[in-house]
């Protein structure tokens, strides 16, 4: 302000000029004051006809942001443009009809606009997962009284006056939010990998989990698909905001096994992913792995014990199996203040998870990590323990005040071809409990193994093993009645056992185990499988007998399912209990016929993991509100 003072009103002085040809600012001031009619004037507008015609669409700019607009094939109903927008303007309908698949990431539910509150932001469209949300070039919002409510419904392809209009923002590559790439998880090579039994994959460094779990939108499906309904969300968000330890805690809310589950778990949440449907999903179980590997063991277990009950309760509960189901059930009753004891045959806790998942996929180390923790909370293991030898069922109903069966599927199913009982004839879940025993096992040269899931898998990869220790070669393969893309075992095991050297055939359906001189097994005959089930869906499978195979083997090994060992429960129990198809028969509180007693685990829900947590859980809640009310009927 020093070349030019101005006075308090901010006009240039008398007598000084503004720089170049600028007119007199006095002069302006004065012509602005205009006659005493000047007001009178804006009347004649009026009289004149309106230049704009609003309630006739006129063409709006390429990228004009209009009405919205939602592909009801392509909406999942994931809630993603609900938890984006800052302005509250979205809300999520349910819609009668449509079709909801938790397991599938798909809800009947489809977003609704206030369009009071909406600001025209299009961050709902640039982190759709699925794309299905774009905003029209549609600009009119004039309306009569009875179409306010058409403001408050999520238009349809017409817009929302029922008129065509194309799109104006849309998901591009420069504006789409969602990224679509996972971070691959480091892993050992197929040649360095199989001549031994170390931890194929290396998990995430820290820079990769974050980014990894930078790519979720915070959209639950995964909460819903899995079976214990995980904090994933919750997890995954502490993990990009680099604190691990909250990441833990909100594993632990759901899920005590969660070195396990993060290596070995069937994460369903994964198929159900809303990124998943253009891209990759984001890596829910490697980043559970993450997580845990981050965090000091002790500390691990803090955390694990936050919320345990300050005093006992006085109550006594017994568990039978000290697999996932059965520990699961014991940490969450001893958070609860009971006195848990768990009775296991083997000698060491885990169930299958041990003595049937090999230690390249789960290293005893991280599953003894799992057990400790759940020890550490008071949960007493008797190893070496047999009931029905050792300790009668009969005991435990008298010692205790209630009792939980989660013992797994320790018994191979035959397909009872001939042939299936000669030497050189094997069950898969034997095998592998007699490896990760440290017992040894015959090595053949040439192994045939029947069977199209995990189990099969693991058996093939593990006989690859050991057989490229022996004799630096492999030579397995197996057959499955199911083609290729029906298989049950997860693509990445069928993927990593080819790498391995696994010939793996489909559509092949075993008639006989071919057999020596001396009555050994020295291969097995499959015809082509035409189909498995009959119209009314019934296991009834037929075959093109004109193509056969005679593969060559020294060892058969049948992993075609398994089935538990009851004749635990006594011959009198067994007769009181109610069945299902030769399992036991429980309700949705996981509680037997007997009052005394549940079932939990792979016996009651076949082979999973998380779904034997999931089963943990329920049980334990059951058997907890079962010993509250005699806690107050006393």
């Amino acid at each position: 302000m020093s070349a030019i003072d101005h006075d308090v009103s901010g006009k240039l002085p008398r007598g000084r000029h503004t720089h170049g040809d600028e007119p007199d600012m006095n002069a302006i001031d004065h012509k602005a004051t205009g006659g005493i009619l000047s007001p009178l004037k804006g009347l004649q507008f009026f009289g004149r006809k309106p230049v704009t015609q609003p309630l006739e669409p006129r063409p709006a700019s390429a990228n004009y942001r209009g009405f919205h607009l939602n592909d009801w094939q392509l909406c999942i109903g994931c809630s993603t443009c609900q938890k984006v927008c800052d302005n509250a303007a979205i809300t999520m309908v349910e819609i009668p009809g449509l079709p909801e698949d938790a397991a599938k990431g798909v809800r009947n539910l489809r977003p609704a606009i206030d369009y009071g509150r909406c600001c025209w932001c299009a961050l709902c469209v640039d982190l759709c997962p699925t794309g299905s949300i774009s905003l029209s070039r549609e600009y009119v919002h004039t309306c009569t009284d009875p179409e306010i409510d058409s403001y408050f419904v999520l238009p349809d392809a017409n817009g929302i006056h029922g008129v065509a209009y194309d799109k104006g923002w849309a998901k591009s590559e420069q504006s789409d939010l969602v990224a679509l790439q996972r971070t691959e998880m480091p892993e050992m090579a197929p040649e360095a990998r199989i001549a031994n039994f170390d931890e194929i994959v290396e998990g995430y460094d820290k820079n990769q989990g974050i980014i990894e779990a930078s790519r979720c939108v915070q959209c639950g499906m995964c909460h819903d698909a899995c079976p214990t309904h995980m904090n994933a969300p919750e997890y995954i968000r502490a993990i990009w905001q680099d604190d691990i330890e909250e990441a833990v805690r909100q594993i632990y809310r759901t899920n005590p096994f969660a070195h396990t589950c993060g290596r070995v778990c069937t994460h369903r949440c994964e198929t159900a992913c809303s990124v998943g449907h253009r891209g990759a999903p984001i890596a829910i179980r490697w980043l559970k792995r993450f997580a845990m590997d981050q965090l000091d063991h002790e500390r691990v277990k803090e955390i694990a014990a936050e919320g345990k009950a300050a005093y006992p309760s006085g109550k006594r509960v017994a568990i039978i199996g000290a697999g996932p189901a059965g520990l699961t059930a014991a940490y969450d009753l001893a958070k609860q203040g009971h006195a848990v004891k768990v009775f296991e045959a083997m000698g060491a806790a885990g169930g299958m998870t041990r003595y049937g998942i090999p230690y390249y996929r789960l290293p005893a180390d991280k599953l003894d990590q799992d057990v400790d923790v759940i020890t550490s909370l008071g949960v007493e293991i008797q190893y070496d323990t047999r009931i029905g030898s050792d300790v009668t069922m009969e005991r435990l109903r008298d010692d205790y005040d209630a009792v939980l069966v989660a013992v797994g599927l320790w018994m191979g199913r035959s397909t009872r071809v001939k042939g299936a009982e000669a030497d050189g004839v094997y069950r898969a879940v034997e095998l592998l409990r007699k490896v990760a025993d440290g017992e040894s096992i015959p090595v053949p040269k040439q192994a045939v193994i029947i069977g199209g899931g995990n189990v099969a898998m693991d058996i093939a990869r593990t006989l690859a093993r050991l057989q490229k220790q022996h004799y630096g070669q492999v030579a397995i393969t197996l057959t499955a009645l199911e083609d290729l893309d029906h298989f049950l075992a997860d693509p990445d095991e069928i993927k990593e056992a080819r790498e391995e050297g696994v010939e793996i055939l489909d559509a092949r359906g075993p008639q006989e185990v071919v057999l020596d001189s001396s009555g050994r097994a020295t291969g097995l005959r499959t015809w082509k499988v035409l189909s498995i089930f009959d119209e009314q869906g019934r296991f009834a499978p037929k075959y093109d007998e004109t193509d056969e195979i005679i593969h060559a083997g020294d060892m058969v090994v049948e992993a075609i399912g398994q089935a538990a060992d009851v004749n635990l429960l006594g011959e009198a129990l067994t007769e009181a209990l109610e069945w299902n198809r030769g399992r036991l028969k429980v309700d949705e509180q996981l509680r037997t016929s007997a009052d005394w007693l549940w079932a939990a685990g792979d016996m009651v829900r076949g082979p999973d993991v998380v779904s034997a947590v999931a089963d943990g859980h329920r049980a334990a809640a059951s058997i907890n509100d079962h010993l509250s009310i005699r806690e107050q009927a006393a």
